[in-house]
């Protein structure tokens, strides 16, 4: 992997505010390995993160979504979708005990995020994993399947939106799918840990969260969780326009920017995929 490299992020208005709120040790170590869609087809994808399991990050691949100039717009969204009812979440995250879910109308949530935008006392509100793009057809013709999706022999699971205001967070976790996660509006740090350091990272035994860990990474309890104090990471700023491959149990925490709508597309390989890397990088 790269070393981090501090003008990949210079966009951020306030680099040391920025700092404050990442968990420690953010954007010291190693970044996601950048790479133009322009120039990694899809058989580079696949021979040099897809069969290796190694993330990616890559740029140039939605400028042809027509949703990278109509999402900007909130009267847009709410002329499409606002009257459609949706599942939100409230708190910080779903580990968290003051975590709760509600049902708004779109429109009702789009006035919720800019409320939750100006005023950091209030819980953010979340539309998280949430299929919006089978409800609305006119958001769907928005966004496009990245063809790194088709590698392997595509089983597509299921497109999912993200959106909420600046500081929703997503815990460390990991997935059962191949994921490529494309930002369209604003941006999101991501840090992932390979697969093989799950023992370390506390995941919980509880069948319902036993994807996610332990460990609050905003928090750390060192006396609580030490095997995670020397763990070797890698992360991003995944900014608008760009997309990250996140492959199958690699373990990830997301924490929004500013206000934020992604699309994650989980895909299966049909043919049977090599275990993950057991060394770190």
């Amino acid at each position: 992997m790269q070393e981090c490299s501090p003008s990949d992020w210079t966009s951020c208005s306030n680099r040391t505010k920025t700092l404050q709120i990442l968990p420690k040790n953010s954007l010291s170590c190693k970044h996601v390995v950048k790479r133009s869609s322009s120039s990694l087809s899809l058989e580079g994808f696949m021979r040099d993160y897809f069969l290796p399991g190694s993330p990616v990050l890559l740029t140039d691949s939605m400028t042809h979504w027509p949703a990278i100039t109509k999402w900007n717009d909130l009267n847009y969204l709410k002329k499409v979708a606002g009257y459609r009812t949706v599942p939100v979440e409230v708190g910080k995250n779903y580990l968290c005990n003051d975590w709760k879910q509600e049902m708004l109308t779109f429109s009702e949530f789009l006035e919720r995020i800019q409320s939750n935008s100006c005023d950091d006392a209030h819980a953010p509100t979340y539309l998280a994993q949430h299929p919006l793009f089978d409800q609305i057809q006119e958001l769907r013709n928005d966004i496009v399947t990245p063809d790194y999706c088709f590698a392997g022999g595509t089983e597509m699971k299921s497109v999912n939106a993200w959106f909420g205001p600046a500081g929703t967070v997503t815990p460390l976790h990991h997935d059962p799918h191949h994921n490529i996660l494309a930002q369209v509006v604003g941006k999101k740090y991501v840090r992932l840990y390979p697969a093989s350091f799950s023992e370390e990272l506390y995941p919980h035994t509880e069948s319902m969260h036993k994807n996610s860990s332990q460990v609050d990474l905003d928090n750390i309890d060192v006396s609580e969780f030490p095997k995670i104090q020397d763990l070797e990471f890698v992360d991003c700023i995944l900014e608008e326009g760009e997309m990250l491959y996140i492959p199958p149990k690699w373990w990830h925490y997301v924490r929004s920017l500013t206000t934020s709508l992604s699309v994650s597309f989980w895909w299966a390989a049909a043919t049977t995929s090599p275990p993950s890397p057991t060394s770190s990088f």
